[in-house]
């Protein structure tokens, strides 16, 4: 071989090899300006770290940390939570564009890790990808569980455990008692016995430490920034589930007084003509979901009203003058009653506007890109709306951060998702189905607490210096637990 070809062959061996990497890095090159042109489209966000991106700026309570960071950005904020991509929404006219122009993008949900753990692998209403299944089990859920039929059928159990709570309270005589904890206890037996058919196991005591440690690691756990490695309560709730199905199948089981929600899930596990067949993690997955969600939002909102009736005195007052007069001595308020509390119903809309039971909601994903006043959203994007931004935004509430329940007598507005500048249920395909079981018990237990006694702080606390801390959770609880010294009323 002549040294010409040699060489010749040398350079074509090397260009052959240097090709592909050129061509490579060309690609990578190309991709990177993709990638800046792209995230120049990006809405407005605070700078980012590398690797952790802004997650150093969410402090101990992510819903505060992300509403102050939004007030320098902007309704519309691009935040980088580690590798995921986030999006805030904190005004009523951004909420508008994504759930009534870009509703179908915005239905999708994260697949958290806790999420998957406690609702069966994603078997849950609230956390299942958007999908075929997801439609069904919300029709199952809608047209089922909770229909205004079914929650009327469950009436006396609501009756029976309000009247324990104030026989309870009555008992106290004296003292202050931990409303925190008696509102909790009645909004977790009133959801199980309808969920299912009987209250918790194990003695009074027990079970309701045991059932309390679960709903307050659960919501540190569901509050979407928080990494779980493990679940040590989740082979108990599991057991709990798998025993409860099994009584309900037992052919020797007595007759219940009235069909709870697992006897309808078996139901329809058991009908041909349905289009999807229920599996038993499936079920124990919707069971689980309808009562955590049914106990710690509720028990949560009534705490809030009455921490804030009890910090404005005329409006409780104002309050109770219409409850005792719709009820005219008698010794509890009852259902027939709730209509006619107009302003007790406003109380609820104002509690609901300052302590939305989930100030981000549940965290929704998009489905696909999409764009927003001009800016590029990427699907996959994790969404947070910021429900307490939204409620207090000035543009349409004066005097947003006072309790007024006033504001609301001759307005409009409401919750069920259709007002845009009230959202503490959410809105549009992935909406909170529960909103009428929920808004029966916090009506009726608020109405019969005000009805039953009069309220006063412990001795040595004045109402200025009542704590009004907020724990870290998917639901916002008061972190110091209400204590109030109860007055019984002559009926």
């Amino acid at each position: 071989m002549g040294a010409s070809s040699f060489f010749l062959q040398s350079d074509y061996i090397f260009f052959a090899f240097l090709a592909p990497i050129l061509l490579l890095l060309l690609l990578l090159l190309i991709n990177q300006r993709n990638k800046l042109v792209q995230s120049k489209k990006l809405p407005p966000g605070p700078s980012k770290l590398p690797l952790i991106g802004n997650l150093h700026q969410l402090r101990d309570l992510p819903h505060r940390s992300i509403q102050r960071l939004s007030d320098e950005h902007g309704p519309l904020m691009f935040l980088q939570l580690g590798s995921i991509p986030t999006l805030v929404i904190s005004s009523a006219d951004m909420a508008r564009e994504i759930y009534k122009t870009h509703g179908f993008v915005f239905s999708g949900r994260p697949a958290l890790y806790a999420a998957k753990k406690l609702s069966y692998n994603l078997s849950a209403l609230t956390f299942a990808p958007y999908g075929e299944y997801w439609r069904e089990v919300r029709k199952i859920v809608i047209l089922e569980l909770l229909s205004a039929k079914r929650v009327q059928s469950f009436q006396a159990v609501r009756d029976e455990e309000v009247a324990l709570m104030l026989d309870s309270i009555a008992r106290s005589s004296g003292p202050p008692v931990n409303l925190s904890e008696l509102i909790l206890l009645l909004t977790s037996n009133i959801v199980c016995r309808v969920t299912y058919g009987k209250k918790q196991d194990g003695g009074e005591d027990k079970s309701r430490s045991r059932f309390h440690e679960i709903l307050h690691e659960t919501q540190d756990l569901l509050g979407g920034f928080c990494i779980a490695d493990f679940f040590p309560w989740m082979g108990w709730l599991s057991k709990f589930n798998d025993k409860v199905i099994e009584e309900h199948l037992d052919p020797r089981r007595p007759e219940p007084e009235h069909e709870d929600l697992v006897d309808v899930l078996l139901g329809v596990q058991k009908d041909s003509n349905q289009s999807i067949a229920l599996s038993n993690d499936q079920i124990k997955g919707v069971l689980t979901d309808l009562f955590i969600a049914g106990t710690d939002t509720s028990s949560a909102t009534i705490v809030w009203i009455m921490t804030e009736l009890i910090r404005n005195p005329s409006v409780m007052q104002r309050a109770q003058t219409e409850v005792r007069e719709a009820v005219k001595g008698k010794e509890r308020v009852e259902e027939c009653h709730l209509p006619k509390l107009i302003y007790l119903k406003s109380v609820v809309k104002e509690g609901l506007r300052l302590h939305p039971p989930a100030p981000l909601l549940v965290p929704k994903e998009t489905l696909e890109n999409c764009t927003i006043e001009g800016y590029n959203i990427p699907a996959k994007t994790r969404v947070f709306v910021n429900a307490k931004s939204i409620g207090t935004d000035s543009k349409y509430w004066k005097y947003q951060n006072e309790f007024q329940p006033e504001r609301f007598l001759d307005s409009s507005i409401d919750f069920r998702g259709q007002h845009f500048e009230l959202l503490p249920f959410g809105a549009g395909r992935r909406g909170c189905p529960g909103i009428n079981f929920a808004i029966l018990v916090i009506e009726l237990a608020i109405a019969n607490l005000l009805h039953r006694f009069d309220w006063e702080l412990p001795q040595g606390i004045r109402r200025q210096d009542l704590d009004m801390e907020e724990a870290f959770g998917l639901t916002m609880h008061k972190k110091v637990p209400l204590c109030l010294v109860p007055n019984p009323v002559a009926l």
